[in-house]
């Protein structure tokens, strides 16, 4: 049968607290019963010397041994339940006890006799430093008196009770933590219970600055960011679809009008068609290079590499395009080194001079610079386009995100590759922008060595 985590820890509470309390009473028990034994024999031994004093005092003030003054002695045995055989030097009776006490109406012989008696103990009777007897006692071994065995049984009780009262309190101090611990613990499961079902607004309270609280602090991160990639899943799906529709709308609308004849395929036409197969081309391939970005850090195949060479490669192969926009092109490049991905880095620095192209009017300035600041290797795409508003730059490396009133073409992923990859490598990208004067992207990454010879082109 399954039991609930508040009956075990009630349970266990419980069996913990009893336990102790059963161990500390037999600890206690056999620890107060050694010393309580101890303490009546050592009781009995000086009894037992204090009664051959007395004996020894009886000598010195008679002069010797009195029989009618040694029968004063019984009294003193009875009460003790001490039999004494009291003899000479020479081992002859003097007086016994048992003797005495026939005919005496204190203790017949038969009551003595129901008190079992030790072996007998030889006492040496000592007078002005010379032994002048010796004292035969044979000492109850039946345990402490009655009144002691009264008193050791009532501490036994108390233990007992002791031993109850403690497991009772372990029980109630297991039922009150165990509350305390299982409601924020059933909160939780009823929480990722719900999360589980798709309620993604469910959270738990954080008052608790204790390891439950962390544990609700810990489960509302989770919801918030479950909540979040469900949020970018959707609209990753969303952008995509808006993306890839309209080029296969305008494929789809140009075949219809040739195959109903309603259209001659004239070249003009096959381009066009051509065109917008290759922008979706160029759409799956950001949507590729994106997926790689995302786990960048186990795919690079990194490598020592100079970067001056990667960037004027790139900037020649846009030669083209910038030549029909009429563009001025201004390098500025040191020679340095970094880690990583030549493909990878070199996709990086196309798209970033791909969206400076794009933005800059006819006729504008393009600016390249590599260099080392701050211990950081530093590229800077600049532009002189018309600005990115400041409403826009922080969702500008955002996947699909294109700033108002843009009217570039593009799949809106470019920078978020950028960014994915740059990140992969370590590094950073920031961008600064002052509205038709200068857009600059800033590319940092972690730097190997800085030579001082310049490229410029």
């Amino acid at each position: 049968m399954r039991r609930s985590f508040a009956f075990r820890l009630i349970f266990g509470f419980a069996v913990v607290g009893l336990g102790a309390a059963i161990l500390t009473a037999v600890v206690v028990h056999l620890a107060f019963g050694s010393r309580f034994s101890k303490y009546v024999s050592a009781q009995q031994q000086n009894q037992a010397r204090q009664f051959v004093t007395a004996l020894s005092a009886s000598y010195r003030q008679h002069g010797g041994w009195d029989s009618a003054a040694l029968g004063n002695f019984y009294p003193l045995a009875t009460m003790d339940y001490i039999q004494v055989d009291l003899v000479n030097n020479q081992s002859q009776p003097v007086w016994s006890s048992s003797s005495a006490g026939q005919g005496s109406s204190m203790m017949s012989p038969s009551m003595m006799s129901s008190v079992n008696l030790g072996p007998i103990e030889r006492f040496p009777v000592m007078e002005a430093g010379k032994q002048v007897g010796i004292a035969l006692l044979r000492l109850p071994e039946t345990g402490p008196p009655a009144i002691d065995q009264a008193f050791l049984a009532s501490v036994e009780r108390l233990l007992v009770l002791a031993s109850l009262g403690s497991g009772l309190v372990a029980l109630l101090v297991g039922v009150f933590v165990a509350a305390r611990v299982t409601v924020p613990v059933r909160a939780l499961t009823r929480a990722a219970e719900a999360l589980a079902a798709g309620q993604r607004s469910v959270r738990l309270l954080e008052g608790s600055p204790d390891e439950l609280g962390q544990m609700a602090t810990a489960f509302n991160a989770m919801a918030d960011a479950v909540e979040a990639e469900d949020y970018l899943r959707s609209s990753f799906a969303r952008d995509v679809a808006h993306e890839l529709r309209t080029p296969l709308s305008i494929l789809r609308s140009h075949l219809e009008a040739l195959q109903d004849g309603l259209a001659e395929p004239t070249p003009a036409a096959l381009s066009s068609l051509h065109d917008e197969t290759l922008r979706l081309g160029r759409l799956v391939a950001d949507l590729e290079t994106l997926a790689s970005a995302d786990g960048a850090s186990f795919v690079l195949e990194r490598q020592e590499l100079a970067l001056a060479p990667i960037v004027k490669d790139a900037v020649d192969n846009f030669s083209g395009p910038f030549s029909e926009k009429r563009l001025l092109v201004r390098c500025n490049l040191a020679e340095v080194s970094v880690i990583g991905d030549p493909i990878r880095l070199r996709q990086v620095v196309s798209n970033l001079l791909s969206n400076a192209g794009k933005f800059a009017p006819p006729g504008g300035t393009v600016e390249v610079n590599l260099d080392v600041f701050e211990g950081w290797v530093r590229l800077r795409v600049s532009n002189d386009g018309p600005g990115i508003s400041p409403m826009d730059l922080p969702r500008i490396f955002e996947r699909f995100y294109r700033g108002q009133g843009v009217k570039a073409g593009g799949s809106g992923i470019g920078l978020a590759v950028v960014s994915g990859l740059v990140d992969a490598h370590g590094g950073d990208v920031t961008v600064t922008s002052e509205p038709y004067l200068c857009t600059t992207f800033t590319v940092r990454l972690p730097r190997i060595s800085l030579g001082a010879h310049r490229i410029f082109t």
